[in-house]
């Protein structure tokens, strides 16, 4: 007679364990301590067999019927229904650590050695945010192009065109290791270009000096003999690596010394949003000369022939060239200087792309995020400010103090 749940409830404990049982040799196994354990026996290959199907309550009555309806099928097709169950529990621990997540885990702990901390965390986030949620679960050897396709175009899709091209990099580095440990036989990452998927942006290129004539540059503007505005305005410049129109624009009025900061208005920025530069105990100093030649002005840097209107365009430029740089360096150029310094240096690509206001930022979010990690950001640009004053003095490109090791 089949067992109810009644019963399974009054079942009480005895000296001995014993059995209740309820049809085609399911059975309940009542130990001396209290376990109510599901358990059907069968023969399989002329051998007496044991299957564990759950324990009750975990496992009620109904549920415990229906593994063994699932069991007695697979017996019926001439399938060990044990053996089967091993074997899938061991394709399931085969995927687990077969998984992309797994293999990119091993590839991180590899990668990470010798790289910058700041750099390291910065991948890790990178992961954690835009690569696993897409492919983390997925047999590494399964993932196919399309899926990396899909993974880029929800990254393309938010405005980060720059972060979806560094994901498909951090792919195809993780498909590599997986190669060559044995994880996967192919990369599908290599059989699409992001080209392929991703748009394309007008890009203009500035020129700009090598890293390694950094201290020769800035001992030339140190030097220079043309007016004392011209050469503070390069200073400034290369301090807060804005857009030389962002620059030249400046009015007094948009800074606020005694906080330290510099509050560039919508109106003036390429993105039309506000932007916030952390102003360098070095930067308040070139502010503070400037205060004393232009402080009657509106502007930071009237023009030398009609001081209601700000300086020309090409004043860097052209002092640049007289200084020996002609098309080898713009006033644009400090910023791909500092971005890429600060990158090797393994600053936060967040931090520094939102201090280039390159980050997209939409209507909605434009009224606060120009103000977005700005503590870590005036620690960035205070770093930077002492290495280009430690540089300019040492004459060689110096490690930063306090950047990340």
């Amino acid at each position: 007679m089949a067992l109810t749940d009644t019963e399974i409830k009054k079942a009480k404990t005895k000296e001995k364990a014993y059995s209740l049982s309820d049809s085609r040799g399911l059975y309940l196994w009542i130990t001396p301590a209290g376990g109510k354990l599901w358990r059907w026996a069968y023969r399989f290959g002329g051998k007496e067999k044991l299957m564990s199907l759950g324990k009750y309550p975990d496992v009620p009555l109904a549920l415990a019927r229906e593994r063994h309806a699932e069991a007695r099928k697979l017996l019926a097709t001439g399938i060990d229904p044990m053996a089967q169950r091993k074997a899938e529990k061991t394709a399931e621990k085969a995927a687990v650590e077969n998984s992309f997540q797994s293999v990119a885990t091993q590839w991180l702990s590899h990668w990470q050695v010798g790289k910058s901390p700041r750099h390291v965390e910065y991948i890790k986030r990178r992961m954690d945010a835009d690569i696993l949620p897409c492919l983390g679960p997925r047999p590494i050897a399964e993932i196919e192009a399309p899926e990396l396709v899909a993974m880029a175009n929800a990254i393309q899709d938010r405005g980060a065109l720059d972060i979806a091209k560094r994901a498909l990099e951090t792919v195809g580095q993780i498909f590599r290791y997986s190669i060559a440990h044995g994880y996967s036989k192919r990369s599908p990452s290599s059989e699409i270009r992001p080209g392929d998927i991703l748009k394309s942006t007008r890009k203009v290129n500035y020129s700009r000096v090598d890293a390694r004539e950094l201290p020769a540059l800035l001992r030339n503007i140190e030097v220079y003999q043309g007016t004392h505005v011209t050469r503070l305005a390069i200073k400034l410049m290369a301090l807060t690596f804005v857009r030389t129109s962002e620059l030249i624009g400046a009015k007094w009025t948009e800074f606020d010394l005694e906080a330290g900061r510099w509050d560039i208005p919508p109106e003036r920025m390429k993105m039309r949003t506000p932007h916030t530069v952390p102003l360098a105990r070095q930067a308040l100093e070139v502010l503070e000369m400037l205060r004393d030649l232009t402080g009657q002005s509106d502007w930071l840097f009237p023009g030398d022939r009609n001081a209601s209107k700000p300086m020309s365009n090409n004043t860097i430029l052209k002092a640049l060239e007289r200084m020996g740089y002609k098309g080898r360096m713009t006033g644009h150029g400090f910023r791909g200087l500092a971005s890429t310094i600060l990158h090797e240096q393994g600053y936060s690509h967040d931090h520094i792309e939102l201090q280039l206001a390159h980050a997209p930022r939409n209507a909605v979010s434009a009224a606060y995020n120009h103000a977005l990690y700005l503590e870590p950001r005036a620690k960035m640009m205070q770093d930077w400010a002492d290495f280009l004053e430690c540089t300019q003095r040492g004459g060689k490109v110096l490690p930063f103090r306090g950047t990340a090791k």
